[in-house]
Order: C-alpha cells, then sequence, then structure tokens
C-alpha cells in the first residue's frame, strides 16, 4: 500500500529464534516471557485442585487475554473462561472457545448490540446483571429466535465496584430476571476482589467467609421464593483455597495462579508446621529486558521503563542475570536501572535479565505476543488476541 512503511506491520519480531539452541536469551526484548513447563503446572495443579473439591474452575481471561492459554486451561479441565470486556469474550470467540462469562455489566446500546451478535454465536454466554435499566435493556434487545440471554445476578460483597448488597434490592432484581422471558436467570456472581490481597491468611479466610455466608443466606432466600441458582461463581486466586471449603460456589474464577506476580507471591499463606507457606504456584512470567548502556559505577540501564510494566504497584523484582543484592528501578518510560550491591559489579552491553511483573493483568496488556520458553530455547510465540480490548 503506498505510503505505508512495511515496517510498521505488528509481527513476531523474534519468530526467526524458534526452536533454535539458547534462543531464550537472544529475543530482542523488551518480551514478555513464559516458561512452558511452570505455565503448565500451574495449570494442572489448579484443575487438581478444583476437582478435588468438587467445584467447577471457570479461569479469567483478563489475567492473559491469550487463545492459546485459554485452550490449555479448558483441555485441563476448566468448564469455560471469564471475560471482564466485551472485547475479550469476542476474541476468546474467534478463538473457539464456547462458553464464557462477562463478569462486568454491558450496559450502552453499542455495546448490547455486539452482545447479541456474540449471544447468536456462543452458544453457553452468560454475563452478569446489577440494575432493573439493564436486565430491560437486555431482554428487549435480545431477538425472539435465540434462545433466551443466560444472566448471574451480580452480588456485592462490599467491594462496590459492582453488584447489588445480598438484601431485598438484590431479591427484586432476581424476581425480574426470572420473569424476562428473553433472559434466563443462571444463578449469582460474588467477587471479593478486595480481599485477595489481604497478607495475612486469617483475616482473608474470615472476610470471604463472611461474604460466602451472606450470599448463601441470599441463595436460601431466593430458593424459598421459587428462584433456584444453578451457578454461584466467584472467588480468586487469593482465595483459592479458602472458597471451596465453604461449598457455597460451584465454580472458581481465579485467573492469575497461572502466572503469579510479585503482588501474588507476597500474599501469605496458611501456617502448616509452624511454618507460613504461600500460595503454591510458581513465577511463570517475566519480562525479559537487556542491558543497553553501562557507563556509571554500579548502575546499569536496561531497555524495559514505565513502558513495559504495569506501575500500579511495586516495582518489579529481579529474577535473574544480575548479581546478587541488585536492584530494579525506573529509570524512564523507556529505560529501567539496575542499581548494583557493590561497586565491582557490572553488566555487560546486551546481558539479558528477567523480571518479575508486579501485577501480570496489566502488565500483559501492554503486549502483543507471549514468548514462550523451555530451558533455554524459544519453542513458540503466541498472540495476545485481546490486548487492548477495552471496550
Amino acid at each position: 500500500m503506498p505510503g505505508v512503511s512495511p515496517f510498521l506491520t505488528r509481527t513476531a519480531v523474534n519468530a526467526e529464534l524458534i526452536g533454535k539452541p539458547d534462543s531464550a536469551w537472544q529475543l530482542q526484548t523488551p518480551a514478555l516471557v513464559v516458561d512452558l513447563d511452570t505455565l503448565d503446572a500451574n495449570i494442572e495443579r489448579m484443575a487438581h485442585h478444583c476437582e478435588s473439591q468438587g467445584i467447577a474452575l471457570r479461569p479469567h481471561a483478563k489475567t492473559h487475554k491469550c487463545v492459546a492459554i485459554a485452550r490449555r486451561q479448558v483441555a485441563a479441565g476448566a468448564i469455560g473462561v471469564c471475560c471482564a470486556k466485551l472485547g475479550e469474550a469476542e476474541a476468546m470467540a474467534a478463538g473457539g472457545i464456547q462458553s464464557i462469562l462477562l463478569t462486568s455489566p454491558v450496559v450502552t446500546p453499542q455495546s448490547i448490540d455486539r452482545l447479541m451478535k456474540l449471544h447468536a454465536a456462543v452458544p453457553e454466554l452468560m454475563l452478569v446483571v446489577d440494575s432493573e435499566s439493564n436486565a430491560k435493556a437486555l431482554a428487549q434487545a435480545c431477538p425472539s429466535p435465540l434462545p433466551p440471554l443466560k444472566v448471574l445476578l451480580d452480588i456485592d460483597p462490599g467491594l462496590h465496584r459492582t453488584g447489588l448488597p445480598p438484601g431485598e434490592e438484590a431479591h427484586r432484581l432476581a424476581r425480574l430476571l426470572m420473569s424476562e422471558k428473553h433472559l434466563k436467570f443462571m444463578g449469582m456472581q460474588c467477587y471479593a476482589g478486595h480481599l485477595m490481597h489481604l497478607e495475612s491468611f486469617e483475616e482473608r479466610r474470615q472476610k470471604s467467609r463472611a461474604a460466602l455466608d451472606a450470599l448463601a443466606a441470599l441463595q436460601g432466600q431466593l430458593a424459598a421464593d421459587g428462584i433456584p441458582c444453578e451457578i454461584l461463581t466467584g472467588g480468586g486466586t487469593g482465595t483459592f483455597d479458602i472458597d471451596p471449603q465453604a461449598r457455597v460456589f460451584t465454580e472458581l474464577q481465579a485467573g492469575s495462579y497461572l502466572f503469579m506476580d510479585r503482588q501474588y507471591n507476597e500474599v501469605g499463606g496458611q501456617l502448616i508446621d509452624s511454618k507460613m507457606t504461600g500460595i503454591p504456584f510458581e513465577t511463570s512470567l517475566w519480562v525479559q529486558m537487556s542491558v543497553i548502556s553501562s557507563n556509571t559505577p554500579k548502575l546499569a540501564t536496561t531497555d524495559a521503563g514505565f513502558k513495559a510494566f504495569a506501575t500500579d504497584a511495586e516495582t518489579p523484582l529481579l529474577f535473574s542475570g544480575a548479581p546478587e543484592g541488585a536492584r530494579y528501578f525506573y529509570f524512564g518510560d523507556e529505560q529501567g536501572g539496575i542499581a548494583f550491591a557493590s561497586d565491582n559489579e557490572w553488566l555487560a552491553l546486551g546481558t539479558p535479565l528477567r523480571a518479575i511483573t508486579p501485577h501480570c493483568d496489566p502488565t500483559v496488556n501492554l503486549y502483543d505476543f507471549i514468548h514462550v520458553v523451555q530451558g533455554g530455547t524459544l519453542v513458540d510465540i503466541w498472540p495476545i488476541e485481546a490486548r487492548g480490548c477495552s471496550a
């Protein structure tokens, strides 16, 4: 096309390295890197946990936004995926994922039009509702030839982001959802995101159980009113080992377990044999960077700065490639700094380093591709199809 540079096309720039020995350390950077063996081990560990607890797993695709990963989760036993945004759901559907729960309300007329097209294409599409006006708009938009749109009542456990508190207003909305012929009431969602990173396991357990007790009480009230709840869904990585024990949820929505990040790695676990154990999933995701300057004593500069990481949490933690005691700091939009612990430490130009992301979900959203490695070899590059799908 005249006037358009061929260099502007988004491609996997490291594709020529796939399968070559030591190629994992030759990547053009910054690059998002996942260790395949650790990723699969995390996926299998969560699938086995849910199976052993008698709860279905519907992992949240907002974490990875990647069809290849969603397929691996489903192959390991997940019943489908959650999506936070309509665009994410469209990307998952285009990749063949047939059971999708939208965990945020869809309210604008334009978005509802897109939703109905998705409803026609995805047999097991569900979404949450937390208002009467939205329920009526969805019912009115659902065309007669299609089956009723499956909906869940969104319950607010105290986060106050979306949902209704468990009480009479929620009960009334459930009755309305049951009465609309173009809607099919399936149950309730209750996600206590504000509890996921509480450092104290006991505090997380107590507060999560309190939220689930309130949800169970509402479920009982609905049942007495002739309103069955087939699905009760929620929970996350921070409460993956707490929520199933309450025997309230039918589905677990954990997402970050497959990657892990600094936030979740620092969440405390249970006290076992006088030792505190953390969440039992290993870090599989890093941002790989390269040293681009090394002129100042006790300091090196890399090519991964603010634009390479989500910056809503703490700074990244160095995982490999740097001397012991070295720390990463943001050095600008495009650059990161490596501060050494002693004067005699130094890194050569081009040295690859890996850092654990502070917050994996929004960091993934900054990249177009995930570089898949096994040992020292780049074995595949997966597109992040839902990257940037903010609507």
